[in-house]
C-alpha cells in the first residue's frame, strides 16, 4: 500500500515508483490512498484512471476528502476499484468494501474512517463487524485502510480486529509512523503509512502559506508544494489460507534530482533524512 498521494508531485511519484516497487517486492496487489491527489484535495476520474492504467494500481482508497471534487461523484458510483469510507451514510456515492481477485486468491479491502477529531460518521467498530460477515463468505484475507486523526483510535481499532483481519494500515496524518508490527493474533498493524508527495513541505502544502496561517491565524489558501517528492508505503505478506500476516515492512523513498533513493529502516547508505521525519 502507498500512502496519501498529494497533488501532481505525488501522482508522478506513484507513476514512476509503483511499477518498480511492485516488481521488486513481487507484489500481487497494490492499494493507493489518493484522496489528496487532485490539487491536494480530492480525486478526479482522469487521475484515478491514469493510476490504474499507467501505475498498475489495483485499488484506490479515499478518506474524508473523497467528494472534494464534483467530478468524483459519478466516478465513485461507477468504478468498483475505488473505495471511500464504508461508515459514511448509504446515500453517499461509492462503496467502502469490496473483494478483488489476485494471482494468489481473493482479497477483501475495507476503508473505515475514525470519529475522533473528524467529521461525524457511523461507528467504525460496529461497522467492521457487519462488513466482515459478508467478506468472510469470499475470503479470510482482509486489508483495512483506517483513515483517522487520533493515534489512540487507530491503535484501539487494530486491537479490536486483531486476528480477524490481515492488516490495518492507517492513513490521513501524512506522517509515517515507525510502529509497524504483527499483533499477537496475526494482524499486521501500522498507525500511519505516511504521505506520497512534496518532500520539502508541511504535509504536502507550501511551507509559506502554512507558516502564515500558524503565525497570524488569518485565512490562507493552501497550495501543493513543488520540488522533490517522497513516497511512503508498506509491504505486507499474508498467508492466504489463514489470512494472518507473515511480515510487514515500511517503505520510504525520496527523489533526488531525477533519481529515487530508497531507505531501509536505519537509512543505511545515506545521510539524508527519511520521508516523514
Amino acid at each position: 500500500m502507498v500512502g496519501d498521494v498529494v497533488g501532481k508531485p505525488g501522482r508522478q511519484a506513484v507513476q514512476e515508483m509503483v511499477p518498480r516497487l511492485r516488481a521488486r517486492h513481487s507484489a500481487d496487489f497494490v492499494i493507493v490512498n489518493a484522496e489528496n491527489s487532485a490539487g491536494g484535495l480530492g480525486i478526479t476520474r482522469d487521475i484515478g484512471e491514469a493510476m490504474f492504467r499507467q501505475a498498475r494500481v489495483d485499488v484506490i482508497t479515499l478518506g474524508n476528502h473523497a467528494w472534494a471534487k464534483r467530478d468524483s461523484y459519478a466516478f465513485l458510483a461507477d468504478e468498483l476499484r475505488v473505495l471511500r469510507p464504508a461508515n459514511y451514510p448509504p446515500a453517499a456515492p461509492g462503496r467502502g468494501c469490496a473483494v478483488y481477485e489476485t494471482p494468489r486468491g481473493p482479497i477483501g479491502v475495507i476503508v473505515l474512517q475514525g470519529r475522533v477529531f473528524m467529521d461525524p460518521t457511523d461507528d467504525p467498530f460496529r461497522m467492521v463487524d457487519s462488513l466482515l460477515e459478508d467478506v468472510y463468505s469470499r475470503t479470510r484475507v482482509v486489508f483495512i485502510d483506517f483513515h483517522g486523526e487520533a493515534t489512540s483510535e487507530k491503535q484501539a481499532f487494530g486491537w479490536y480486529v486483531d486476528g480477524r483481519v490481515s492488516a490495518v494500515v492507517g492513513t490521513h496524518t501524512h506522517v509515517q509512523t515507525a510502529d509497524e508490527r504483527i499483533l499477537p493474533n496475526g494482524t499486521a498493524y501500522l498507525t500511519d503509512v505516511g504521505m506520497t508527495g512534496p518532500y520539502n513541505s508541511v504535509i504536502g502544502m507550501r511551507r509559506e502559506g502554512v507558516l502564515t496561517r500558524f503565525t497570524s491565524m488569518m485565512p490562507v489558501r493552501f497550495e501543493v508544494a513543488d520540488g522533490p517528492a517522497c513516497l511512503c508505503g508498506v509491504v505486507v505478506e499474508i498467508d492466504g489460507t489463514t489470512g494472518h500476516a507473515r511480515s510487514i515492512e515500511r517503505i520510504q523513498a525520496i527523489q533526488e534530482d531525477t533519481q529515487w533513493q530508497e531507505f531501509d529502516d536505519d537509512g543505511a547508505g545515506s545521510a539524508q533524512p527519511l520521508c516523514g521525519d
